[in-house]
């Protein structure tokens, strides 16, 4: 599928990765609609992206209601959505017994709620959007592009919750890419492994370089832009499908 021309609608697109792949896919030549509970950032990026390519559509990846009216909006503006990217995410650190007694079950259902069932109740609703695109000269309808994480095999201490949630995401991958074959729709995930988001913000520089300097190569934390480039190859390539690629430098996480 040729990015150019292509609408593609991404979740958690105000910022961190997801901003990065908005800004690869106009750039490119794609129009992208931003899913975000962050109004404020996604409304200024789409302004700054300009109106004609970009647009920012509130949207909570755990209500049904709130993700069909998303869909429903970005078809209403660019026609139809050819590619969907899941971003949105969230992250926990607990352990699930320490002193301050057992894991928090709420806060463990969250996590689940965010990553990986937001992830499926996206993933669903946009591919009944795109059942309905005409197929390209290979049959192409549409691309769903999950994001998990290196946490789905190895795990650290402390996440549990984020670590089950991610591992969803690759356990699902290709049963749904089965599902949706079919409908000429194809599913993959990413999982990075430590990149440069929001959730270092707080950190020091020498704390972010001593992270990166875990990573065998190359021994630096990873760029967004870097995910946005593999989430443009992966709606290029029809021949990827039902696979998650990990991006990380061939690290390969200790327990803490």
């Amino acid at each position: 599928m040729d990015i150019q021309n292509t609408v593609v609608a991404v979740t958690g697109g105000a910022s961190g990765l997801g901003e990065a792949t908005v800004r690869y896919v106009v750039e490119h030549g794609g129009k992208a609609a931003i899913l975000d509970v962050s109004r404020e950032k996604g409304i200024a990026l789409a302004q700054e992206l300009g109106r004609d390519y970009a647009t920012y559509v509130h949207a909570d990846v755990t209500s049904e209601e709130s993700v069909r009216d998303a869909v429903d909006q970005v078809a209403g503006t660019f026609g139809t959505i050819h590619a969907a990217v899941n971003c949105a995410g969230i992250g926990i650190t607990q352990k699930t017994l320490s002193r301050n007694g057992p894991h928090r079950l709420d806060a463990f259902s969250k996590v689940i709620s965010v990553n990986l069932i937001g992830s499926f109740n996206v993933i669903r609703l946009v591919a009944e959007q795109m059942a309905g695109n005409e197929p390209n000269e290979q049959g192409e309808r549409g691309v769903i592009i999950n994001t998990a994480s290196v946490a789905a095999y190895e795990g650290q201490v402390g996440q549990a919750a984020y670590s089950a949630s991610k591992g969803g995401i690759v356990g699902m991958t290709l049963p749904i890419a089965r599902d949706l074959a079919p409908y000429g729709i194809r599913v993959m995930t990413i999982a990075p492994g430590l990149f440069d988001t929001p959730l270092f913000d707080t950190l020091p520089r020498s704390a972010k370089d001593a992270m990166g300097a875990m990573v065998p190569f190359p021994p630096r934390l990873g760029e967004p832009r870097e995910y946005a480039s593999l989430v443009g190859h992966i709606i290029e390539n029809a021949m990827l499908n039902g696979e998650t690629i990990r991006l990380d430098g061939a690290i390969r996480m200790q327990p803490k």
